[in-house]
Parts: C-alpha cells; sequence; structure tokens
C-alpha cells in the first residue's frame, strides 16, 4: 500500500470522473439503503486552539490572517470545535499567582467570536493546570471555572457547551499521570465550583471526557484506553455528557481495519442518548507496518529548519493524508462515533511543550498562518491537499446527519463509503484508495436532486473547492473512480 501512494504522487492529473444516470448498466452496484446506522452525528469538527504562545514568539495573528482563516472556515463550515488553552499564558500570571481574564484575550475572543456567529459547537478546556503542583488545588478549580463564567457570561460566548478539566489525563506526560481517582475527584469538584454559576449550570455547560488516547497504556495507571472509557461510564455517568477520546492511528492500522474493531469495542460502552466523539484525531507512523512512512517523516525533519518533528506529521503536505484522513473518519462514522475533530487547524498554534519559543514548532496542520512573518516562509501559508477533503467531508456530512447503512459490492477491493441523509438531503463519499480505477453504480432510496459532485484528485489548488459537476438528479449513478481519489456527490446546501 505505501508502494501505491508513492505511485499516485507520480500520476499526471486525471480527467475529471464522469458522473451520469443510468439504469441499464451492468456493473457493480453499490446499494445506500434507508437504514440508519448513526443517527444524528455531531459532525466533523477541528482543533483551533487560540495561539496562546504566539505573543511570547514577538508576533501577532494580523487583521489579514484573521480574515484568511475565516475566509478558509467559512468553505469547510466545521460542525464543533475543539479549544484548549494554557492558562500560564491567558488569565494566569505565573509571576504572582493572580488571576487576570483580560490577559492576551484578543486571540481567543476572535476565535470564540467566530464559532458564535457560525453557531459552532466548541469544546473548551485546559491542556493542564497552571502549574502541576496546582493538578489537585480548590485554587486551580476557582480560577478555572470563574475564567469559563467569564466567556460564557461575561463575554457571551454560549457556543461553549463542553468543559475538559484535562487533556489526556491518562498519559504519562499530563499532570495527573494516569490517576484514574484524582481524576474522577477532580471531575466532582469542577461540577459543583460550576453549578455556583447560573450560566454554567442546568446543563448549559457540560463535562466532556475523559479525553484518553486510543490504544495507550500508562504503565502508572491501573486502566488502559477501554478501562478509563468504562469506569467513566460506571463512575461518572452523572458527570460526563459527552464521551470524547483521541486516536492517533497509523495507516495500516486504518486501512487494515483494525482501527474499526477498537473502535466497535469503545462504542457499545456508551450509556445510550449520549455520544462518544474523537477530540484529536490524526496519524503517526510509530507501527513496524509503517517503516517507509516514518522514514520519509524523518528525513523530512532535515529539510524543515523550524522544527525537530519531535511532536509533528510531516507527511501532512502529501496528497495521500488527504485519502487517509477521510477513511478515518469514514471508520469513525460508520462505527457509531457522533463526530471527530481533525488534529490541527494550524501549525501556528503549538510548539513541542509550549515553551513559547518557536524552535521546535508543532507541524500538524492545514496551513501555518504566520509562516511568513514568523517562520520567512510564505508557502507554508498555503492550504494543504487534506483541507480539501477535510472541507468537504465536513460540509456534506453535518451536525444532525443520519448515518446510512451501505452495501459494498464484493471483488471491488480499495472502495470505501459513507452516506447520510439530513432530512430529504443525501450525501455520498467514495473513497478509491487502489491503484485502479474502479465503475461502479450507486443506488439509492431516494432520488439526488439537483445534486453536485466534487472530486479530490492531484491539482495545483487546493483551497479552490467547487464543484465539477452539478444539476445531478436520479436514483442510480454510474460514477468511475480513478485510482487514488475521492468523489463526493451530495444533495445538501
Amino acid at each position: 500500500m505505501k508502494r501505491f501512494m508513492t505511485r499516485f504522487l507520480l500520476l499526471p492529473l486525471l480527467p475529471f470522473v464522469e458522473v451520469a444516470s443510468s439504469c441499464s448498466w451492468q456493473g457493480p452496484e453499490l446499494e445506500v439503503t434507508s437504514e440508519v446506522i448513526n443517527p444524528d452525528c455531531i459532525g466533523l469538527g477541528v482543533e483551533w486552539d487560540p495561539y496562546d504562545e504566539v505573543p511570547a514568539w514577538g508576533y501577532e495573528i494580523s487583521e489579514e490572517d484573521w480574515r484568511k482563516l475565516y475566509s478558509r472556515l467559512d468553505a469547510m463550515r466545521p460542525s464543533f470545535v475543539r479549544c484548549m488553552i494554557n492558562s500560564p499564558f491567558l488569565y494566569y500570571d505565573s509571576t504572582d499567582g493572580t488571576f487576570h481574564p483580560e490577559r492576551n484575550s484578543s486571540s481567543i475572543t476572535r476565535l470564540l467570536s467566530y464559532c458564535q456567529k457560525n453557531s459552532i459547537r466548541v469544546l473548551f478546556g485546559e491542556f493542564n493546570p497552571p502549574t502541576w503542583s496546582m493538578r489537585e488545588s480548590w485554587e486551580w478549580i476557582e480560577y478555572s471555572v470563574k475564567y469559563l463564567n467569564f466567556l460564557v457570561e461575561e463575554k457571551g460566548f454560549t457556543c461553549i457547551t463542553d468543559f475538559i478539566i484535562y487533556n489526556e489525563p491518562d498519559g504519562d506526560w499530563a499532570s495527573t499521570n494516569g490517576d484514574w481517582g484524582l481524576y474522577l475527584r477532580m471531575l466532582g469538584r469542577f461540577r459543583s465550583e460550576m453549578d455556583k454559576y447560573p450560566a454554567l449550570s442546568d446543563g448549559k455547560v457540560s463535562l466532556c471526557g475523559p479525553d484518553v488516547v486510543l490504544n495507550y497504556r500508562n504503565p502508572a495507571s491501573p486502566y488502559d484506553d477501554k478501562g478509563w472509557v468504562e469506569r467513566s461510564v460506571q463512575d461518572a455517568s452523572d458527570l460526563i455528557s459527552l464521551y470524547e477520546i483521541h486516536a492517533y492511528p497509523g495507516q495500516h492500522e486504518v486501512r487494515s481495519g483494525e482501527l474499526a474493531s477498537r473502535l466497535r469495542e469503545i462504542v457499545p460502552l456508551i450509556p445510550e442518548g449520549k455520544k462518544i466523539v474523537l477530540g484529536e484525531a490524526g496519524f503517526k507512523y510509530d507501527n513496524p507496518d509503517d517503516t517507509l512512512l516514518m522514514e520519509k517523516h524523518l528525513g523530512r525533519v532535515e529539510e524543515i529548519p523550524f522544527t525537530k518533528g519531535t511532536d509533528s506529521n510531516l507527511l501532512v503536505y502529501d496528497y495521500f493524508y488527504g485519502l487517509d484522513m477521510s477513511l478515518l473518519a469514514m471508520e469513525c462514522l460508520n462505527n457509531g462515533l457522533g463526530g471527530l475533530a481533525v488534529w490541527m487547524l494550524d501549525d501556528a498554534m503549538h510548539t513541542k511543550n509550549d515553551s513559547g519559543v518557536p524552535e521546535d514548532l508543532k507541524i500538524w496542520g492545514f496551513w501555518n498562518i504566520l509562516g511568513e512573518e514568523a517562520f520567512g516562509k510564505a508557502d507554508e501559508e498555503k492550504v494543504r491537499p487534506f483541507y480539501y477533503t477535510w472541507s468537504l467531508m465536513s460540509r456534506y456530512f453535518p451536525r444532525g446527519c443520519d448515518i446510512l447503512k451501505c452495501n459494498i459490492p464484493e471483488g471491488i477491493p480499495g472502495i470505501n463509503v459513507l452516506a447520510a441523509s439530513l432530512g430529504d438531503e443525501k450525501s455520498v463519499c467514495i473513497l478509491n484508495i487502489s491503484e485502479e480505477s474502479r465503475s461502479l453504480s450507486i443506488r439509492l432510496q431516494s432520488p439526488f436532486e439537483n445534486a453536485s459532485q466534487y472530486l479530490y484528485t492531484q491539482r495545483e489548488d487546493y483551497e479552490n473547492i467547487s464543484p465539477v459537476k452539478t444539476g445531478i438528479n436520479g436514483s442510480t449513478i454510474r460514477a468511475e473512480i480513478p485510482p487514488g481519489s475521492l468523489i463526493l456527490i451530495s444533495d445538501m446546501r
């Protein structure tokens, strides 16, 4: 499969996919049924953190850059945003331990204003307490909840509906170091403090967790990822309203179906009436099956002077990453998750360990909005290929959609499908990760009405997301899907 991806990069731009009504064609038929397998999804989103470190670098996000960010997000239409802060860059003054809610508030205000205006659900939280010694202190709880109330009540950002108290508390890199008992105690304490504020109580802002990493086990913890979810359900179901985990699988893990199998173990644990999402989603290549991809990543570390690559994926520049992130979204939604947020929107949000010194940038984003100003690399501000596929799927598998069961014909390897309905409107996405072109007849239970078709293939411009065909009607559609490509047909508006 890794060899296939290399070959895709060498292919010339393929002709646009031909999609036409056909009732007589006798090739393989993909049936999109009316059976709902995952109702009322939360949708696709992004991790968008408020550029906490940028002032410490000696820069700021300019008005022109904010306009560029807003324009690109307008095209993407994320259903939700996970927004995490580092309090020492914001409300907590480390020099004297005092609380200053207005401190360095420009970026988070701009971010949340956009979400408020566009009805984007925000999962808000803190990566860690201001100091690790405060990991169980009431002082931090009071400051943290007071700041949350400042944003929701005083600033009016009611788009914040969910609160995350720690980032990845199962990790040996977290202040909690996998201490489940500490995490459970702090959940209760945060909830009791939140209930003192009318704007945060009575379901207005709920707790979200446990925020743990899929397929990870901290030796200091008695529980693996599944155990953390099980204990969260057993011991904290009265506290947690939205369950949330993270996943950084390898390419082989996703393409082989191993990830889907693991998700099918986790999803049934969630109580009826509640949902689980991936709050962070991306790819890492630590598994031996992804050795060639890891070698490619490491080779790029020498080429990029502003990162050591210690917490980056330097393959986000590659065309195939758009295919893999789409497949990850398909596997999640087809296997019962309510949604997922890509890690992350913008390289300019974080350095390794959030040091405030941009010498080891975390490169995971769709772009680096400060590429020219802070790093002397204007090309880093351009969108990367996976922005195209994530925008398509975010737009056409929105909040509230129902995921439909699809019957994929046998004998055509490399084809993956996701279909959804929202009222009378429908979307069908087909991904071909094989090295051969695939011909399919797509049969729906109700016809497309004036649908548009989009194609992800190699091109020069990944920011211009426009259909290759419009005015598609009918319940039987013939599609030719080139190797290493994605097509999406939708009559959603």
